[in-house]
């Protein structure tokens, strides 16, 4: 297998919430006269049956094995589907396979495969494309991935691919939400993406657009309602703002509180969640950050309750440990109080770990969505209470990332994360040997209830452990985790249906015109 990928998808998160710093971007041509037509504008594309959405960044690879960026995976979510795929409840249902059964001794998960599914090309899914997909996603991610579990692939037969595992899991079918893919078209993957999924590929023109159309093929039936949909790329989501208002685009998420509120009246405004951990992310082997009660300390002195208000309307879930509360069967919410905002306390552990005057420190922060700035900002001022000092280093993405996440080469930093459907992947940044361990967090009783967890076949268990792990990051202030993000949504009022997922996803085969 290849070698782990650095860029990991957890990381990139924070890419895909809006890149205000952004600027320059082509200015989408509006198509209709922008009056006013019931609740919401008309723009000409109603009569077409399709809309423009607004997304936030550049796809990073139309090859969804090799999609990094959270936006660009809530984009190609419209084109390719793996064995199973998401609900927005933040279960799985099948999608190229109509069924599947995980072995009693978890070691083996057995597909059967949904009739009549078939590619964009018009050909017929196949067990080898499957076995072949599978495989080709395993090699990318590398050894360190859930894939290196896997023992073999087998050929049942023409209807059936059994997945047959070296240690026993029953969340590794959650990672089968990989794309399936026809190996037939391997040259074409990077340029001409072909999947079974509701929307075909027509065309993209990188850093402006890439444009579906309806699949009359798609094996679920009635969807979708749309004929075809543009996702524009709008970096500066004051620009959006402006697009919105003027009925250029139709749907756009990751606005604040205080851009939602200057939309006009021919938007509904919908309101989620990010499903990402927002947090001031600590470098554990840097001095002081690799004494507890310094950490600690941070923690307290951290006021998670007036970032959320200042710049989210207090409309962001606080949380207080590397979970999303959409896992809720997961989640620990005792967590959320673990640390209130307690000054004093901070400065008695600051006294405690021998540094009653405080220390200075830099806090590093990627330039592409204005609320990391605005957090760091406020953990700033809320420092600079119990002595401490502060800097915020803004730098571009791309050396956040090289500097940061690669090298490990810096302090603090204010950025969010997100997982997958599996509750590892919230967690397995935090393993002291991960390669993607980017705040050199080290705990051997971590690692333990970690390796615990992934093993555990019985259910309540394997609950309980991942709650452990939460309480551990939380006690040990591995981090200073904030909040996961409110999301709001602008969406032209004459669509519905518009749903929100816990992992990276638009989902357009569902909205609709009134």
């Amino acid at each position: 297998m290849k070698r782990f990928k650095t860029i990991v998808s957890i990381l990139i998160a924070l890419v895909t919430v809006a890149a205000l710093a952004a600027c320059g971007n082509t200015t989408p041509e509006p198509t209709g006269s922008g009056t006013q037509s019931g609740g919401g504008a008309s723009t000409g594309r109603e009569a077409s049956n399709t809309v423009v959405v607004g997304i936030s960044q550049e796809l990073d690879s139309l090859d969804p094995h090799n999609a990094e960026y959270a936006g660009t995976r809530e984009v190609l979510f419209n084109i390719f589907e793996g064995l199973v795929k998401a609900t927005p409840e933040g279960e799985i249902e099948p999608a190229v396979a109509s069924d599947y059964k995980i072995a009693d001794d978890a070691l083996s998960i057995t597909f059967t495969l949904r009739d009549g599914v078939t590619f964009h090309d018009g050909s017929a899914v196949t067990a080898e494309d499957v076995k072949y997909s599978i495989e080709r996603y395993a090699d990318i991610q590398g050894e360190e991935s859930a894939f290196s579990n896997i023992k073999d692939i087998v050929i049942a037969d023409d209807k059936t691919v059994v997945v047959n595992l070296n240690e026993p899991s029953t969340e590794f079918v959650y990672e089968l939400t990989c794309a399936i893919v026809p190996q037939a078209n391997e040259a074409n993957f990077a340029t001409s993406p072909i999947g079974t999924g509701p929307f075909k590929f027509v065309s993209a023109a990188p850093g402006e657009n890439l444009i579906v159309e309806k699949y009359d093929g798609y094996w679920k039936e009635g969807f979708p309602y749309l004929d075809g949909v543009t996702f524009q790329v709008v970096t500066d989501a004051k620009m959006a703002v402006t697009y919105l208002n003027a009925g250029t685009i139709d749907i756009y998420q990751y606005l604040t509180a205080d851009q939602a509120g200057t939309v006009n009246g021919n938007y509904n405004i919908l309101e989620g969640s990010v499903n990402y951990v927002q947090g001031m992310f600590l470098n554990n082997a840097k001095a002081p950050f690799d004494d507890v009660r310094v950490r600690q300390a941070i923690y307290y002195a951290v006021d998670r309750d007036m970032i959320n208000e200042m710049i989210f309307g207090g409309k962001s879930h606080i949380i207080g440990t590397n979970m999303i509360p959409a896992a809720t069967k997961y989640y620990n919410a005792d967590t959320e109080t673990t640390y209130t905002h307690d000054v004093a306390k901070a400065k008695e552990l600051l006294a405690e770990a021998g540094y009653p005057n405080g220390f200075t420190f830099t806090i590093t922060v990627p330039n592409n969505y204005a609320p990391h700035e605005s957090t760091a900002n406020i953990i700033a001022d809320n420092l600079a209470e119990v002595g401490i000092t502060a800097k915020i280093n803004l730098v571009e993405f791309n050396t956040w990332f090289d500097e940061a996440f690669v090298g490990r080469n810096y302090e603090a930093t204010v950025v969010a994360v997100d997982g997958r459907l599996a509750p590892s992947t919230f967690f397995d940044k935090n393993v002291s040997t991960a390669s993607n361990n980017f705040t050199n967090y080290n705990n051997p009783e971590f690692d333990k209830v970690y390796a615990q967890a992934t093993a555990e076949v019985d259910p309540d268990k394997k609950v309980e452990y991942y709650k452990q792990l939460q309480q551990i990051l939380a006690d040990d202030a591995a981090s200073i985790y904030v909040q996961d993000p409110s999301n709001l949504v602008a969406v032209n009022a004459n669509l519905e249906g518009y749903v929100f997922y816990p992992i990276s996803a638009q989902d357009m085969s569902v909205v609709k015109y009134k």
